[in-house]
């Protein structure tokens, strides 16, 4: 069994994201701040994954629209001592030259090598903060210390029709990494022995420190165009030349199908949220050996309100996510998350929908298959989700007719 140094291991979480295929939902947001799950947003689960892993050094690389995120961090993530020299912390690009962001996920460590260079860790860990997932980190880093690796690299099976939105990975018998291809339109490279499935990176990144140092100044002196990214261009320089090993990725202990969703299109975000409403969903958010922390809200339990059966003033609730202070007064919700303070009224009717904090849904609403974003008021008597035409010409409709209210829409 291999000694791991948790205590002194460096996490860099890279939580910049843009999210342009999330839009409008990411329009004042970054995605990693987008809401998931009722009562969390997306960021939380790779932080509740560093907790249980035993990891306390935990940077959080922000960029684009960052306040709500950094708020976020500030009043829900605020509780490791820094006299014991453990933290999670917001930083901003601010190492940058005036008026450039992060060139990409490579460039974005490299700008902040004087926090590696301070704590001088055996290894760094390297996070996306956009994806839904349970992971114990520690497998990861104990396979890495085994392999002496320079680099080990998070793994999942996927189906090779998603091979386009995903680093893929070709690895030999014994777990060594001999090819990688970022997002290939065509000719993606199976799992030997199981057709129609690829091995896609997870943006899980544990690194030898001197390795990634070293990595990192060389593609930084790269021409533009040919460096700042690690799937385009540190990793397919490092394969043929130091050991990289996959990690095939395995959740928690326990589990015997692991969940992991990269939630960064519309549609992955609504099916991610209507798995939860499943009876045993894939993704236990009620394990009480791994639960899943957030800014916790002072918000009173959810109620439903009216059983009249007769004019139809009757709340029915069914497979559906209630947060604390929703109300659903005589309404009917199917198949639905509802974060804090949502209010449905009278003879309204949800339809596998995803309503955000504190909006509100007026009396003899129909609505199916919609996002309302947070803080949203509802007109009386609105219909979402039944007129594919009606609703292009008011809101965002995605690929697949998942229609988006965004925050603050401006009603007729």
């Amino acid at each position: 069994m291999v000694s791991l140094d948790l205590k002194n291991t460096v996490v860099f979480l890279l939580a910049g994201g843009e999210g342009s295929r999330l839009k409008p939902l990411t329009q004042n947001r970054a995605k990693p701040a987008v809401p998931f799950g009722g009562c969390y947003r997306i960021i939380d689960f790779a932080l509740s994954n560093c907790i249980h892993s035993g990891l306390r050094r935990i940077n959080l690389l922000t960029q684009y629209q960052a306040r709500s995120l950094e708020e976020h961090i500030r009043f829900g993530w605020n509780f490791l001592p820094r006299r014991l020299e453990q933290w999670i912390t917001c930083t901003p690009p601010h190492h940058v030259t005036v008026g450039k962001w992060y060139r990409g996920t490579a460039d974005a460590i490299f700008h902040n090598l004087d926090t590696i260079d301070d704590w001088k860790p055996p290894n760094v860990l390297v996070l996306s903060g956009d994806h839904i997932y349970q992971m114990d980190y520690r497998d990861m880093l104990r396979e890495h210390v085994e392999h002496q690796a320079a680099l080990t690299i998070g793994a999942v099976r996927i189906p090779i029709a998603q091979a386009n939105r995903f680093g893929i990975l070709q690895i030999a018998a014994d777990g060594r990494v001999t090819g990688f291809v970022e997002k290939p339109k065509t000719n993606a490279p199976e799992i030997p022995g199981d057709p129609g499935f690829c091995l896609a990176s997870m943006g899980i990144y544990v690194f030898e420190t001197q390795e990634l140092v070293r990595r990192l100044k060389a593609d930084n002196a790269m021409p533009e165009g040919q460096g700042g990214d690690f799937g385009h261009h540190v990793i397919p320089r490092m394969i043929d030349q130091v050991p990289v090993y996959a990690h095939f990725f395995r959740g928690i202990e326990g589990e015997t199908s692991p969940y992991w969703r990269d939630v960064g299109t519309i549609e992955a975000l609504f099916d991610a949220n209507m798995d939860l409403c499943a009876v045993k969903p894939q993704l236990n958010l009620y394990n009480k050996d791994w639960p899943t922390y957030t800014l916790w809200h002072n918000d009173p339990p959810a109620k439903t309100v009216f059983s009249e059966v007769g004019d139809g003033r009757r709340a029915e609730v069914q497979d559906s996510l209630l947060c604390p202070g929703v109300v659903v007064s005589g309404g009917k919700v199917r198949r639905s998350v509802l974060s804090n303070r949502v209010y449905v009224d009278e003879h309204s009717e949800l339809d596998e929908c995803i309503v955000m904090r504190g909006a509100r849904i007026g009396k003899r609403c129909k609505l199916r298959r919609t996002i309302v974003d947070k803080w949203n008021v509802i007109p009386d008597g609105t219909v979402i989700g039944y007129d594919a035409v009606a609703d292009r010409k008011r809101f965002t409709v995605s690929e697949s007719g998942i229609v988006v209210v965004e925050h603050g829409h401006a009603w007729d």
